[in-house]
């Protein structure tokens, strides 16, 4: 029997600074596109005539179809290289938000979400599996900046969108994400260099399940749907919260604006740590989720508004130390050829996490209230501390077991 033989993998890309900010304005625009919609459709629902059932289902839309497909797309973009799946993706979201021109009819609206939402599916865990491949040893630094741009999508989607429906309307919005969406898809043609699929060893369905369920894989998982559950309930809940303080509108929503610009600044700067050595992985992902829950019990049992914005400060942060360290660890841990697919099951548990948090939240204070909600939330966001990894393997081998060519 003969053996096995691994082609020589391509020389790393050495791009020029420039070439990443494509990836971060696609992170940008998925959650732009994903939080901008999701509120104005809240405020709005009654002069379109939606009733909660179909309210919820339009909500939901976006975030099933990135659950299903995001996967599925990281995996192609491993076989045919990230950057046509991240111009396709684009460009599809591009085209579904034009749909969204006519948004007066409830068929039209779900047809616009459902297609941004599989359109994000592509370019989001293509854009991430990029960022990756380009970084070389910096990893925490590049998925610093690309965690920042994504969680202001995130955190301030809600703001601009209401602003541009208050300005034009539905029509208004789903335009300028149309707009927003040919406009990357350009710069990210003529700036990001073409990564070509890298040779890969075919897995069984058991080297799968190893891999998918190997704690340098779950753990990071699970720590990023815990802090982006946190940011979910966050944006919804804590302007209530200022609200009932009797904070008017404008000071409800700094809060959110307080939050994102906390996380958006310490990413960057968590990132360097790392890549210097001076912040080790566990113990940043786990300062990181206890900030977030502690500022979301304090949120919630600590009465008056300046505690409120506190809360945000310490919410922002911790996502904003936890999100990049557990980025770049999934980035140093997989090997580079399944880098796509490694990113599109880890989105894969962000959006859980998205949809799981304030869901989660909102049940328990139904029944009990409000701060129980919060407490429950910050109870599973520590608990989910526990899971962060102990150790950091840089890109090891693969371990796929061999399979024989068919004849």
């Amino acid at each position: 029997m003969g053996s096995v033989t691994t082609p020589e993998t391509p020389p790393p890309v050495r791009p020029a600074a420039g070439q990443r900010w494509p990836l971060y304005a696609a992170g940008f625009t998925t959650a732009f596109g994903a939080h901008a919609v999701a509120a104005g459709l809240g405020a709005e629902s009654a002069d379109i005539g939606l009733s909660l059932l179909v309210l919820g289902i339009l909500l939901a839309l976006y975030d099933i179809a990135e659950v299903f497909l995001k996967p599925v797309f990281g995996a192609l973009s491993d076989r045919i290289g990230p950057k046509p799946v991240i111009v396709g993706g684009l460009l599809a979201f591009s085209a579904a938000s034009l749909i969204g021109l006519w948004a007066d009819q409830p068929a039209l609206l779900a047809a616009a979400r459902l297609g941004q939402g599989m359109a994000a599916s592509a370019f989001s865990p293509a854009s991430s599996a990029s960022v990756a491949r380009l970084a070389g040893t910096k990893t925490g630094h590049y998925f610093g900046r690309y965690g920042s741009w994504k969680g202001l999508g995130y955190a301030i989607g809600p703001l601009l969108g209401a602003l541009a429906i208050l300005s034009g309307g539905f029509g208004f919005l789903f335009g300028i994400l149309s707009a927003l969406g040919l406009g990357v898809a350009v710069w990210t043609t003529f700036s990001v260099p073409r990564l070509e699929p890298l040779p890969r060893p075919r897995y069984t369905i058991a080297d799968v399940w190893r891999q998918s369920t190997e704690r340098s894989f779950l753990g990071p998982t699970l720590v990023l749907a815990a802090a982006t559950g946190a940011l979910g309930a966050a944006v919804g809940f804590l302007p209530a919260l200022a609200a009932r303080e009797g904070l008017g509108t404008a000071g409800s929503v700094a809060v959110v604006t307080v939050l994102a610009v906390a996380s958006s600044l310490v990413q960057p700067r968590v990132g360097a740590l790392r890549d210097r050595g001076a912040l080790a992985d566990k113990p940043g992902m786990v300062a990181g989720l206890l900030s977030v829950a502690v500022g979301t019990l304090m949120a919630g049992f600590l009465p008056g508004a300046g505690w409120i914005y506190c809360a945000a400060v310490l919410i922002g942060l911790g996502i904003g130390v936890a999100t990049p360290l557990a980025f770049a660890h999934l980035a140093d841990s997989t090997p580079a050829e399944r880098l796509g697919r490694t990113m599109g099951s880890a989105e894969l548990g962000r959006e859980l996490g998205d949809a799981g948090g304030p869901l989660l939240v909102g049940g328990v204070a139904v029944a009990a209230g409000l701060p129980w909600g919060l407490g429950a939330l910050a109870l599973l966001v520590g608990a989910a501390a526990t899971a962060a990894p102990s150790s950091r393997t840089d890109h090891p081998a693969s371990e796929a077991t061999p399979v024989p060519p068919k004849n």
